[in-house]
């Protein structure tokens, strides 16, 4: 039977942290050069000097099977739950198909987030981020991931937005951002998410010691 740590020893092992901001990032795409796996590359690149972001490949996360969680979740969900619970935040980088967020990024919040009394995602500070070839960047993609991270109990930033439309006038052929301008946009957006993460975790501590 797996063992997983209950919210509040979550919260109390992120508050004991100290300075460092460390966050996992995954990209909702499996295609090697995706726009949504460069924007995580250039994220990790653009953060704060106090602030590490663990890149997780989902590469290897199987489709949800409730059959397999009561067996024991498999490895790579095991040590991608692992590793939320041990972050301060998550970062997740969609692209936008259907005027929705790719099954990708949908099957690791299933996997995460269950048990539901059990989930990393519960109060975890959550940033949301996308690019595609569109006019329209990822704003629809992102409003339903919102819908289902809300339903998780994750804290999603809700301002400021980034999104990146017309993506491949901004990025190489490995997908990798290069544009300067978009750039500069994502690294204050890193800037805000950091300092939001920083406003989450004190106000949590501050609602632990007053309870």
């Amino acid at each position: 039977m797996e063992q997983r740590p209950g919210p509040a020893l979550l919260a109390d092992a992120r508050r004991g942290r100290g300075d460092e901001i460390r966050i996992v990032g995954f990209a909702g795409s499996l295609r090697a050069a995706s726009l949504n796996r460069g924007l995580l590359r250039a994220a990790i690149e653009l953060a704060p000097a106090d602030c590490v972001i663990e890149p997780f490949d989902l590469r290897g996360v199987p489709l949800y099977d409730e059959d397999l969680r009561h067996a024991g979740p498999p490895e790579a969900v095991q040590e991608l739950k692992s590793r939320i619970a041990a972050a301060d935040g998550l970062l997740i980088c969609t692209p936008e198909y259907n005027n929705s967020f790719s099954p990708v990024t949908k099957n690791a919040i299933d996997w995460i987030s269950r048990p539901p009394a059990e989930s990393p995602l519960r109060e975890l500070p959550v940033g949301i981020m996308g690019a595609s070839d569109g006019h329209f960047g990822t704003a629809r993609a992102q409003a339903a991931l919102r819908v289902v991270l809300a339903a998780t109990g994750a804290n999603v930033m809700s301002k400021p937005l980034f999104l990146v439309w017309r993506g491949h006038e901004h990025a190489d052929e490995q997908g990798n951002l290069v544009d300067a301008d978009q750039r500069q946009r994502l690294e204050q957006y890193m800037a805000a998410l950091v300092d939001w993460i920083r406003r989450v975790r004190v106000a949590t501590a501050t609602e632990g010691a007053n309870r």
